[in-house]
């Protein structure tokens, strides 16, 4: 018999292909064997994503460290862990879209202002809402590299080239959006008006998180530690208000395409007026 794989003859009676390692499967494929599978590769402990997934919470370095040091079997890698987070991220927009999109009404952290209490400044929040659900994966695809360069920025002195940072936060990165996704559909479905609480609480977690890792990537003292986190934060504060003003400026223009501004802007002009 031929390997289904690599098409390499088999030896007699053997378990698994001596040329590519794939497994040998002579059985048909039936609903109950397709259960197995799916239980031995999602569920099972010694499986690459949770082996990764658990040893990034105990032990990040380890994980990063073997990947930069040509290890490659040991966990997943992380094209391959960042592509599962994007895909766990298009499933969530889908349900937060089709179920759950009053959850993202940004007024229920401001109930006590009356700046948000008009209908002009909801409208401009929805429309917010909309952009940033509408282009989070790209928003969160574009933080990767932007935290790696900061980081090896931060950290010249140190082992780690730019390549290697943005390794790390791949790793850290996609840990957190399948994180966020899995305890956020819960928040969903239990208590949907602590969606955006539980957001903003989960954004000190990453930091900390963050500091841990570095901490250990990088054998930082406390002291070392504390400085490069506040100038990481400083930076990180002056280009987010670019990419701010930028966002402000793409998400203007269209809206101006779609004709969704000016509405906004007439009921703007009649608020003042009245």
């Amino acid at each position: 018999m031929n390997c289904k794989n690599c098409n390499t003859k088999l030896v007699s009676d053997s378990a698994f292909c001596h040329k590519c390692g794939a497994k040998s499967i002579e059985k048909r494929l039936t609903l109950k064997n397709l259960i197995q599978h799916l239980g031995e590769t999602f569920f099972n402990y010694d499986n690459k994503l949770l082996k990764t997934i658990v040893c990034l919470c105990k032990a990040p370095e380890e994980v990063i460290d073997s990947y930069v040091k040509g290890v490659r079997k040991r966990y997943i890698n992380p094209i391959s862990f960042f592509g599962i987070s994007l895909t766990l991220t298009g499933f969530s927009i889908f349900i937060i879209k089709k179920f759950y999109k009053n959850a993202l009404d940004a007024s229920q952290l401001f109930d006590t202002s009356t700046m948000y209490s008009n209908k002009v400044s909801e409208d401009i929040m929805a429309s917010s809402a909309d952009f940033s659900l509408e282009y989070s994966s790209l928003i969160y695809a574009s933080m990767i590299p932007l935290f790696a360069l900061i980081s090896w920025i931060l950290f010249l002195n140190k082992r780690y080239n730019f390549t290697e940072h943005l390794v790390s936060y791949m790793y850290s990165m996609s840990l957190y959006s399948i994180t966020s996704v899995t305890l956020g559909l819960i928040v969903l479905v239990i208590a949907p008006s602590y969606y955006l609480k539980f957001g903003m609480w989960l954004y000190l977690v990453v930091l900390l998180y963050h500091c841990f890792l570095l901490k250990r990537l990088f054998k930082l003292s406390a002291g070392e530690l504390i400085l490069k986190t506040f100038l990481f934060l400083v930076i990180l504060l002056f280009v987010f208000g670019g990419i701010s003003i930028i966002a402000g400026i793409v998400w203007a223009i269209i809206m101006h395409l779609n004709g969704d501004l000016e509405p906004i802007i007439e009921a703007q002009k009649a608020a003042k007026g009245g």
